[in-house]
């Protein structure tokens, strides 16, 4: 789009000025996305000094569930949030006691492997999503975040500039944009073409409340951190939440029916039905579908190419999912957190944030594009025919590798 036209579009709206930018200064900043990536970069920029605004979606920072609690990990989330001044904080909220892991036998419910980190040694500890994000929000202060305020598209224009389209205005000028806004990344729009496709795996996130007192033997089964089942194609996935919640994700692969978009496809599924994708299971694991309170989501997991990249565009830029959504193996949060506290320490310490934008960008899509490999990898395994074999030799994997 080029300048007049811009100018003459943003007037008729209510009217901004078009100023030149130098990039010796700080820049204007626009964060589009008030997820774990998204408030890490707004924070360390913000200590800074630098002017920073975040746009979100959400109506206030607990207006939807947000998804399963996370785990974060000393060389991912938590070095984020130790660059940010934060890393206390979270520790003293964080869950320490529930990082255990338990695998079971599909047929029988019988333990595979048990994983009990000694008290005091585990160093992964979870957090609710919406803990994570009161935390990240604290030290910003009033009207950083611009609640309620979905972003349509990214206009720029010749001069340099890039502006925002709301739903009810335009914002900007701004000299930088950052693109935190998860799988469908608007920002990620303005820079290339290619949109997440679907792994053919679907997770339906089922929710149990005050699991203690209703639940004491489903409960156990879970115990202090995760339970996982794999057989031919499909999973059983159950993580203790705070507040005394579980959350469980029934995942398979789809059927031909449901491969046109299968949320749409699923909707309104009863939990009698999804029962019938997992015939043969333990009566011991069908519990985790037969007394679930309610279905809270179906989710097709989606990914980008695992070499995905863009041809660098100033004043504009992705982290997180928005740069390289992979399937949910435990990468996502801590890559996009380490994204933001790159991102962000480049450009403070840079001689021109220009520059500094691109040389972040190499730099993490060679991280991230290794490890969407590795992940989109076991992925597959786990959700083929050997996946209880493959998650087992996954772990062992990991234990080997710390």
């Amino acid at each position: 789009m080029a300048p007049l036209d811009i100018a003459s579009y943003l007037f008729n709206i209510g009217g901004y000025v078009i100023n030149e930018i130098d990039p010796m200064k700080a820049p204007r900043i626009a964060i589009v996305g008030a997820g774990p990536g998204g408030l890490c970069a707004a924070n360390l920029l913000h200590r800074a000094g630098w002017p920073v605004t975040v746009f979100e979606g959400d109506a206030a920072f607990d207006a939807r569930d947000q998804g399963g609690t996370l785990d974060l990990h000393p060389d991912g989330g938590q070095l984020a949030l130790a660059k940010a001044g934060l890393l206390e904080d979270f520790l003293a909220v964080a869950r320490h006691e529930d990082q255990g892991q338990r695998v079971l036998d599909h047929a029988t419910g019988a333990v595979l492997r048990e994983e009990i980190p000694e008290e005091g040694t585990g160093d992964r500890p979870e957090i609710d999503r919406v803990l994570l994000r009161q935390l990240l929000l604290r030290p910003l202060g009033e009207g950083v975040v611009r609640w309620g305020e979905p972003v349509d598209a990214v206009l720029s224009d010749d001069s340099g500039a890039h502006f925002l389209r709301l739903r009810d205005e335009v914002a900007g000028p701004f000299d930088l944009v950052i693109g935190a806004d998860g799988a469908w990344s608007r920002v990620r729009s303005a820079l290339a073409e290619q949109q997440p496709t679907y792994t053919g795996v679907t997770f339906v996130e089922l929710w149990f409340s005050q699991v203690d007192e209703r639940h004491a033997a489903l409960s156990e089964r879970v115990g202090r951190g995760s339970v996982f089942s794999l057989h031919d194609g499909a999973g059983l996935f159950a993580q203790r939440n705070g507040g005394g919640a579980i959350r469980v994700y029934a995942a398979f692969r789809s059927r031909e029916s449901d491969t046109d978009r299968p949320d749409k496809a699923l909707a309104g599924i009863t939990l009698a039905e999804l029962r019938t994708r997992f015939e043969g299971w333990s009566p011991a694991l069908l519990d985790f579908i037969d007394k679930a309170d309610r279905i809270a989501a179906i989710r097709p997991i989606v990914a980008l190419p695992v070499d995905f990249r863009w041809t660098h565009k100033p004043g504009l830029t992705l982290l997180g999912d928005a740069a390289h959504v992979m399937p949910p193996m435990g990468e996502g949060v801590n890559l996009a957190m380490l994204d933001a506290a790159e991102l962000a320490e480049s450009l403070i310490g840079a001689a021109d944030w220009r520059q500094a934008t691109a040389a972040y960008e190499l730099a993490m899509l060679e991280r991230s594009n290794r490890i969407a490999s590795e992940t989109r990898e076991a992925f597959a395994q786990w959700f083929s025919a050997e996946g209880a074999q493959s998650l087992l030799a996954h772990m062992d994997q990991r234990r080997a590798g710390e």
